[in-house]
């Protein structure tokens, strides 16, 4: 199957070698943003040996060479809006998409911009192609393995699927300071206090769990808190000044039957030993699933090497992997926009080494 990936950044790069040692994938082209990077190896951006497949920043071009499928991989604050017109162009021309940008379309009929999830299926009929979007959390933590989990249940009080990190490895300080809050006073208001946005950004997950139950949601709560660090602490993005914010929690609830039944929550610590009457982790990166029922189901999962460091690597690796070892059942799956719940468990080919 040829294949095209769209951006070089951490999760393309690690999908350009994931895709180089497939014998059932084929790299033909990579799109890229930045022109210093237009002409070069795509395997050298990635950080390996050349492959022979020069990047460009002509969409056309790319377009043209009628990929069966495109990894699209790329990221930034304004990923959505740029991200949705390249899905529709893609699709329209019959070319496959597999995305780990657009978290909201993990589960697509629960997508927060309805005019664009229509002029998606649109593009979807008129090209006879498909899009699946997924990654690690939003993705398989919060739909294939939660279901999975409750394949044990008799009844089910409320799940919690959470993810607890230590995410003092992430470098954009844009994000980290203005929309998340850190390094900030507790008056200031990150992205994550705009009314709403802590609803919108973790709905889809919550009515593809309740969709795979059969259940209907009534609302989704969403709560933010923040806990400040009482010294200073050195990260990728700089220095996170005592007395600042060191820690956030998102948390949102699917309501139903009047409960709040299905609930994901995300931890970020800048240092361990902050907010510590919180969930923790003795790993950089935890997710969890809690099922409260007949039986109590408790499962955690951790990624990166075997005492739990390196996750920021490893949590990319999971995030692109999702996306490349779903190609070959997005390629064959009917027409349209998929979620887990629409293809086979996305079993992967040719890993052993």
């Amino acid at each position: 199957m040829r294949v095209v990936i769209w951006s070089t950044g951490g999760v393309g790069s690690i999908a350009i070698d994931g895709v180089r040692h497939r014998p059932d994938l084929e790299l033909v082209g990579v799109w890229v943003h930045s022109p210093d990077k237009v002409g070069k190896d795509a395997g050298e951006l990635a950080g390996g040996e050349p492959v022979g497949v020069l990047a460009t920043n002509d969409a056309e071009a790319l377009i043209a060479l009628k990929p069966d499928c495109v990894i699209y991989a790329a990221s930034g604050p304004e990923r959505e809006a740029g991200a949705v017109p390249d899905y529709v162009r893609l699709l329209k021309a019959g070319i496959n998409v597999v995305s780990t940008s657009s978290t909201g379309l993990i589960y697509p009929p629960a997508y927060f911009a309805p005019n664009w999830r229509e002029e998606l299926e649109e593009a979807a009929k008129a090209g006879n192609a498909s899009f699946y979007g997924s990654g690690i959390f939003p993705g398989f933590t919060s739909d294939q393995l939660a279901l999975l989990m409750t394949t044990q249940s008799k009844k089910i009080r409320r799940i919690t699927v959470s993810e607890v990190a230590l995410n003092d490895h992430y470098p954009v300080a844009d994000v980290m300071i203005n929309g998340l809050g850190f390094a900030r006073p507790l008056d200031f208001e990150p992205m994550l206090k705009t009314p709403g946005f802590i609803e919108m950004t973790w709905k889809a997950p919550l009515y593809l769990i309740a969709a795979g139950l059969g259940v209907e949601i009534e609302e989704v709560r969403g709560s933010l808190d923040r806990e400040l660090t009482h010294r200073d602490i050195e990260v990728a993005f700089g220095t996170v000044p005592a007395g600042t914010c060191g820690a956030v929690r998102t948390r949102a609830a699917g309501v139903v039957d009047g409960r709040e039944a299905i609930v994901l929550q995300h931890i970020i610590r800048m240092a361990r030993d902050v907010a510590p009457d919180w969930p923790t982790s003795d790993c950089d990166a935890t997710y969890r699933v809690d099922i409260e029922g007949d039986p109590d189901i408790h499962c955690a999962m951790t990624v990166g090497d075997a005492e739990g460091h390196g996750a920021g690597h490893a949590a990319m690796t999971s995030t692109a992997m999702r996306v490349v070892n779903a190609i070959p059942y997005v390629v064959d799956a009917a027409p349209g926009l998929l979620s887990s719940l629409d293809i086979p468990t996305t079993l992967p080919r040719h890993v052993f080494d």
